[in-house]
């Protein structure tokens, strides 16, 4: 298959197609994204995000044991697009408690998919940071007309935190139905490090699913309906942790598949509630008016609709999208009724967009892939009140001026992209890719009206005021790569360049209604976010070598560093130079593997954020599974066989204040030796 025919089934399988002929189409490597899977790769964390290492340029910035969010290339959170079998998910908690990638559990996960380096205009709307697909398993269509049953069990046992995960999926399928209904439960204790125990960094969830889908002929129709509960979690690098999310996501789309058009459509949509506190899993404040509980609640409404037209050079993929998210989240204390604070109102942020692409075949060296997206975001809050501003002249005043400015916002956005390959040869190919991404402001950056730490999950322990009067970011990139695969060898490295014009940081905020109110607080001087000017440079690569038929050995090596170009400072939550080397060994029946990760010290740290330095370390982890018979699979590993302490610069910073083991303010230690077992059964 030439590249641009495998770019043309890798668009589409992004855009949350789930005919069965796309189905059969996941790529485990290719030029265009990386793709994990669930088994293959032995997971146990409950956070899916964590498969995000194991793919060049990736990183996740760990706020809690379900609340990683993705990183790619030093950029993160809501920068990064998420999509879960082809729907987006706009989180419930003002600081990102639930990113969208927790909804994706990993007990009910089929794969991880990274698109690398610039993302493709067609699989995501807003993609400045890079874009991410989960996709869950939907069963497939059978040649029979009589029903077939088929399922998989799943179930893990860990030791650092006494965590144990069990899911089950049942299929019914033939030719025509597919009938899909899953459920999965996963808890865990506080976890352990060498010098004592992380407080809190217990979780509990539970999830449930139901799919159907009906094919005739070059039509398929297809319904989900996903109930997701997680109950108490810790989430120890943010003021407050887990009491609950509930969320109910829902979505139909339809296929069509044709010899020259494949069509994609799909509505889709969620609601989220959230409860946090600062009290009922860390130590609870000494001081009763500290007490605080915020409860939220996210509304989701998306659509997609995207055609792909085959001809003998290549193919046209055109399509429409949409999202629109509503936010609450109001503040209180149960010890005093008459506290409360209104955070957002009713912040609404809809994006509507529209792109054009073309994968394209010059001769058989040459092929290139160019995308043009119109995105039209249009974002809007309801007044806000609180009794800070009822008793405090500063938060009067910041109320005040909130209610009175024009709330209602427009932003043109236009990303377009250009990438080209040359088969030097039929092992060598050659990659050249420049872009413009943007994203707009999201609803915490514009509408924070008192200063708090509803930040989207930045994790330092700041408080911030958002700013109405921000600009979209505007990314421009290039992007330089080989790839090598022959002789046994597999090596895939690319350069690349950001510069990052009205990139949004926090400063130090010049209002002085905010400085005065967080001075009467107790609290540090707060930052605003606002539009500053970025570098975002580096190198990834990811290597493999095959000694024999069962011997291999492989890794990655990631380095970025990202500066501010206005100031000399550097950028937040930027990790450090990285890689992994993994000895493996793979028979018919069983397999072992040997993994060393090596993280160097990050000192290149923001003096805005209060960002303190990391040190390097070293970890070993050791695997092997056994293949029973060709429906069970056990497994069996020790994560940190040598029971390292050692922090990840981008694992966070303490919040949580009475734990004797880990100050305030230090890095969050990873988790100490974890002996687990893994079984996957499938019939």
């Amino acid at each position: 298959m030439n590249r641009v025919g495998m770019g043309l089934l890798v668009a589409l399988y992004g855009l949350g197609a789930s005919a069965d002929h796309i189905e059969e189409v996941v790529v485990r490597g290719s030029h265009e994204k990386r793709t994990m899977d669930v088994i293959d790769e032995m997971a146990i964390a409950p956070d899916a995000a964590q498969l995000l290492k194991k793919a060049p340029g990736a990183n996740v910035n760990e706020n809690g044991p379900l609340t990683g969010l993705p990183s790619y290339r030093g950029m993160y959170g809501s920068r990064v697009a998420v999509e879960l079998n082809g729907s987006q998910i706009a989180p419930a908690g003002p600081n990102w408690m639930d990113p969208a990638l927790s909804y994706a559990a990993a007990a009910q996960l089929e794969s991880l998919q990274v698109y690398r380096g610039i993302a493709p205009v067609s699989v995501a709307q807003e993609s400045i940071g890079g874009a991410v697909h989960a996709v869950t398993a939907k069963g497939e269509f059978s040649k029979s007309r009589d029903m077939q049953l088929a399922g998989h069990l799943l179930g893990s046992a860990q030791s650092v935190n006494q965590g144990s995960q069990l899911g089950a999926t049942l299929f019914a399928t033939n030719q025509n139905h597919r009938l899909r209904l899953a459920a999965m439960t996963e808890q865990a204790d506080d976890a352990e490090f060498p010098k004592g125990d992380i407080i809190p960094s217990e979780y509990e969830r539970d999830r449930f699913d139901l799919g159907y889908g009906f094919r005739s002929r070059a039509h398929t129709i297809q319904l989900d309906y996903t109930r997701s509960e997680t109950g108490d979690t810790g989430t120890a690098a943010l003021p407050m942790d887990i009491e609950y999310i509930d969320g109910d996501l829902y979505g139909v789309s339809y296929q069509f598949s044709g010899r020259e058009w494949l069509v994609d459509a799909r509505i889709y949509g969620s609601d989220l509630d959230h409860g946090m506190t600062n009290y009922h899993l860390r130590p609870e404040p000494a001081d009763g008016a500290m007490w605080r509980r915020n409860i939220a609640d996210a509304e989701n409404r998306g659509f997609k609709v995207a055609a792909s037209y085959r001809d003998d050079a290549g193919a046209w993929i055109f399509g429409l999208d949409g999202l629109k998210s509503v936010h609450n989240s109001d503040i209180d204390n149960p010890n005093n009724e008459m506290f409360f604070v209104v955070n957002f109102n009713d912040a609404e942020r809809q994006v509507l967009g529209a792109f054009v692409e073309r994968q394209h075949n010059f001769n058989e060296a040459w092929s290139a892939e160019f995308g043009l997206r119109y995105n039209r975001i249009e974002t809007d809050a309801d007044e806000v009140n609180g009794t800070p501003a009822i008793m405090m002249p500063p938060a009067m005043m910041l109320r005040d001026a909130f209610n009175a400015a024009d709330r209602e916002k427009t932003d043109d956005n236009f990303d377009l992209v250009a990438k080209v390959w040359y088969e030097a040869s039929h092992h060598v190919s050659l990659y050249a890719g420049v872009a413009q991404k943007m994203r707009a402001p999201s609803y915490q950056e514009r509408y924070l009206w008192l200063p708090l730490q509803a930040t989207g999950g930045l994790g330092d322990g700041r408080t911030y005021i958002g700013n109405l009067d921000l600009d979209s970011e505007r990314s421009r990139e290039a992007e330089l790569g080989l790839d090598f695969n022959g002789s046994g060898w597999m090596f895939s490295p690319r350069v690349f360049y950001r510069q990052a014009d009205d990139y949004i940081q926090g400063t130090p905020a010049d209002v002085m209604p905010a400085m005065m109110f967080a001075s009467m607080m107790g609290q540090a001087a707060p930052l605003q976010f606002n539009n500053v000017d970025a570098l975002i440079y580096g190198f990834d690569m990811d290597w493999r070598y095959s000694i024999n038929d069962a011997w291999s050995v492989g890794g990655l090596v990631n380095y970025v560093r990202g500066e501010r170009d206005d100031i000399d400072d550097n950028l937040y939550r930027i990790p450090p130079l990285n890689g992994s080397v993994k000895l493996a060994y793979d028979s018919m029946r069983w397999g072992a593997s040997a993994e060393l990760v090596a993280h160097a010290e990050q000192d290149k740290v923001s003096a805005t954020n209060s960002e303190g330095t990391s040190k390097g370390f070293e970890l070993l982890h050791v695997s092997a599974y056994w293949q029973a018979n060709q429906d069970l699979r056990l497994g069996l590993g020790v994560d940190n066989l040598f029971d390292e302490n050692y922090a990840d610069h981008v694992g966070g910073v303490n919040r949580v204040r009475g734990n004797p083991d880990i100050a305030v303010g230090d890095g969050l230690p990873g988790y100490g030796r974890n002996v687990y077992a893994r079984i996957d059964y499938q019939f």
